[in-house]
């Protein structure tokens, strides 16, 4: 009998296969374990920054109607559970048990990514429980990630900013392109992108997939409509987009304006601007700013809700992202900045981090650490700390801050090789 340990092994085996981009491998799995995504609906969401809180809401909106929900999400913070839920409750271990050994067995002589193989276990599994909806985030891109072999109920996009460009393309109409490989002929599609050479090629895969779109923007402050218990100005938007997808989708998933109004009221996704006060009074933002976009919204939060605080920033990075322009948008936000690694075989160096932070704001007081424990451990008596960058490190900060039960032991599933070059 298979133990959660011995599951989580097999699915760090997985990882040696890397990640391919492609949808053969996930259709034969599928298929082998009955194809339960034919008795699923789904709302698919792709996007660059603002996905995951975007589902978070639609998840939340649909469960306060009285909907049985399923979530899927990528990386998980800490827990390979996080990434498939029901009702927000993370997959049991007993079920990962199960449905790992279950789909072993019908994987035996394909060589499925852990990436592919954890989206049909979802599937699986949200079939099993019969939800009434999944919430059914993308993982890279969206044309050929794994995710992309259901049909669903619409198609979101939240926006297109540069990330990923080793593999989705150096410009916004090449990740766009990547991103609007979600369309699908006759579901509608909604997206809150305004970049002018990202929102034409959405405009035209729309056309062409005969798609109704629907542009989203940030609601003027006068009528605003509820907002998220989420902050920063940006989940506007993200709240906007939910919002609308809701409006789309009345007919099929009707939904009242109090089930909006109390399921934003109640929606929670860590990590992401999320603050914790101590025993003691410190306060702590935790935040995974990945990437240039994703960091000028940590600054205008920091500037609207924290404007007279200068805060000590704890920072690590991916060498794959954008690091150098990151630290340049970071920097002159604090008096004092402490690099770490990340636990990660991709991880920038603090040496080298530390170094661009100390270009972009000279006055800064700059230290390389060893690891978040020591910069923590520098950081105790401040008032007031910034944990920011790899959404890895905000997932050993929470465990480190007692938030999450478990031991690392799984964070490094999230790790993936770089996939083969898009086809």
């Amino acid at each position: 009998m298979m133990t959660y340990a011995q599951a989580i092994r097999f699915l760090y085996g997985l990882r040696l296969f890397g990640s391919t981009f492609g949808l053969e491998a996930t259709r034969q799995l599928a298929a082998l374990t009955g194809n339960p995504q034919a008795k699923l609906r789904f709302i698919h969401v792709a996007g660059t920054n603002g996905k995951g809180s975007t589902c978070a809401m639609l998840e939340s909106i649909y469960r306060a109607a009285g909907l049985r929900v399923g979530l899927f999400t990528s990386p998980h913070l800490v827990s390979f559970r996080e990434r498939i839920q029901v009702n927000r409750q993370l997959i049991p271990e007993p079920e990962v048990v199960r449905l790992v050994a279950e789909l072993r067995a019908a994987n035996q002589g394909n060589e499925a990514t852990l990436f592919e193989f954890a989206t049909v276990m979802a599937l699986k599994f949200f079939a099993e429980q019969k939800c009434d909806l999944v919430i059914w985030e993308t993982g890279l891109g969206g044309r050929l990630d794994a995710t992309n072999i259901i049909t669903p109920l619409a198609s979101v996009i939240t926006n297109i900013a540069y990330d990923h460009q080793q593999w989705l393309g150096d410009t916004l109409e090449k990740i766009a392109a990547e991103k609007a490989g979600i369309i699908k002929p006759g579901v509608p599609v909604l997206t809150a992108a305004d970049a002018p050479e990202a929102l034409r090629v959405i405009e035209q895969a729309a056309e062409q997939k005969g798609a109704a779109l629907t542009r989203v923007q940030a609601p003027p402050a006068a009528g605003r409509p509820p907002c998220a218990s989420l902050p920063g100005e940006h989940q506007k938007l993200n709240a906007a987009l939910a919002l609308a997808t809701v409006e789309i989708l009345q007919k099929q998933m009707p939904v009242t304006p109090e089930n909006i109004r109390a399921g934003l009221a109640g929606v929670n996704w860590p990590g992401r601007l999320q603050l914790i006060e101590k025993p003691g009074g410190q306060k702590i933002l935790l935040d995974g700013a990945h990437n240039v976009a994703g960091a000028e919204t940590l600054g205008a939060a920091l500037k609207k809700h924290f404007a007279d605080a200068r805060p000590v920033l704890i920072f690590g990075a991916l060498v794959d992202k954008n690091w150098p322009d990151i630290c340049r948008v970071l920097a002159p936000l604090a008096a004092k900045v402490f690099t770490v690694p990340v636990a990660s075989e991709r991880t920038a160096g603090a040496d080298e981090l530390a170094m661009a932070f100390r270009s972009g704001n000279p006055a800064a007081e700059v230290a390389a650490s060893e690891n978040l424990a020591a910069a923590l451990n520098a950081s105790k008596d401040e008032p007031f700390i910034v944990v920011t960058g790899s959404l890895y490190l905000v997932g050993e900060a929470l465990e480190r801050l007692g938030f999450f039960p478990a031991d690392g032991g799984e964070r490094g599933l999230n790790e993936w090789n770089p996939p083969k070059i898009l086809q």
